[in-house]
Formats: structure tokens, sequence, C-alpha cells
């Protein structure tokens, strides 16, 4: 049985079908009001344009997390040049999807994730998915599981060699949350560590910490989705590319 790594902002998915099905029974309801029938079809036309957009969003969406992340995550961890013995942190882990992806990489040592495991996040975020789908790829011994907030990680300074984050940090609502967020995983990694991080806007906050804010800088590669093929695309900004002690 293959792992399953759930379906990304669930509660948007929702809104948005129902969006879509709510416009489509306007588009047909409006045909029946007594209005002149070019007004009933230029209103019905505006109508059913707007199910197709929230139905393509719907589709868009349900892809990205059943498939485009899964070749997005190769890609991510590729960018880590992990050689096997080092120790990885996954930020935001959910289900295991990068987790368990560095975990196979790591025949030496182990992959940790930690998380709050919000279901409004991503669906079925549970960390007993995370070890079932660990263990479905083979990498369970090499995977642990820890609850807590990103903003202030249970870890001690310089542990990890290496941080990745997907799709986490921007949902932390408040601009000082996230910038703490970004400031705990450089604290936790220790010198030369490497950071990956996938995420929508707001990267231009990461990109400004990386350039001055953190305690020492280190490669920084940010992933934007590339949202024109209509999956996670592979497009990198490199932010920072030397690694200096502190």
């Amino acid at each position: 049985m293959k792992p399953a790594y759930g379906l990304d902002a669930p509660g948007v998915v929702r809104n948005l079908a129902l969006g879509g099905l709510a416009a489509l029974i306007a588009a047909i309801a409006v045909q029946f009001l007594p209005f002149h029938p070019a007004d009933r079809n230029i209103a019905s036309a505006w109508f059913s344009v707007t199910a197709a957009v929230f139905f393509v969003e719907v589709a868009w969406m349900v892809y990205s997390s059943r498939v485009g992340k899964l070749r997005q995550r190769q890609i991510l961890v590729d960018s880590l040049g992990l050689k096997g013995d080092e120790r990885v942190l996954d930020v935001g882990c959910g289900r295991g999807l990068l987790l368990v992806e560095a975990a196979k990489r790591l025949p030496h040592r182990m992959a940790v994730g930690i998380d709050l495991w919000s279901a409004r996040d991503l669906s079925g975020n549970r960390p007993e998915v995370t070890l079932e789908n660990a263990r479905k790829e083979g990498v369970a011994e090499r995977v642990n599981v820890v609850t807590g907030d990103m903003r202030r990680l249970p870890f001690c300074d310089a542990y990890f060699n290496a941080v990745v984050a997907s799709f986490a940090i921007h949902n932390i609502g408040d601009a000082s949350g996230r910038q703490a967020a970004v400031r705990e995983i450089d604290r936790v990694l220790n010198r030369g560590g490497r950071i990956a991080l996938l995420d929508f806007a707001p990267t231009g906050e990461y990109a400004q910490l990386a350039g001055s804010g953190l305690d020492r800088r280190r490669p920084l590669a940010v992933q934007l989705p590339n949202v024109s093929t209509g999956a996670y695309g592979a497009r990198e900004q490199t932010l920072m590319n030397m690694a200096v002690g502190r």
C-alpha cells in the first residue's frame, strides 16, 4: 500500500468547490428568471465562467497535492546536498513528505520532524500517519516526530546539519512569528548547515533575514511554486550561496 501525504489546505479546496457548485447552480437558475433572454444569457455565462474558475482552482490544488509536491520534494531535498551522516530537521513536517525523503538519504542518522498537527493546513495531519508513511517507505527506524511550535523549537543550539520546510512557515499569521520561526531554524543549525525552504509569499521576509538578520550566513534556497504550469514548479532562487561561521 502506497503512502498518502494528504491534501493541502482542505478547507480552501472545500470552499472553492462549494463556490463553484453555487455558481453553477446560479448559472442554471438564472435561466428561469423573468428577465430578457439576452440578459439571462449574459448572467448565465458570467456564472458559468465563475464556476469554471473555481473548479480549475480545485483541480490545480488537488493535482499539486497528489502529484506536484511529490516531484518537488526530490528537488528540495537534493538542494541540501546530503551525504548520509547528517542530522536533518523537517519543520512543519505534516505527514512526512520531506521527512521521509530525507530519511531515505540518511543510512547512518535520523531525520526529525516537528509539527503542531493542524488538520486545517493538511488533511489527516497526525503523527501516527507520518510514522505509518515512513514505515510504508521503509525508513521507520530512521524517522522521529516531535510535537512542537516552529517558533520555539525544542532542540539545542547547532544540533542539526540541515533544515527543510515545505509550505509551512506561511501558515504563521503574523510577520513577527514567521521571523521567529526562521531565526529558530538558524539557531538549531550548526556551522555550515544548510536551509532549504519551499513556500508561497511572504518569501521576501525569508530573503531579508537571510541577507541581514540571521546569526550566521549560509546557503538558503527558497523554492517558489510555478503557478503557470498548474503544479509546483522547479524554479529555484538562491538567496545566499556562502556558508560562513559565526
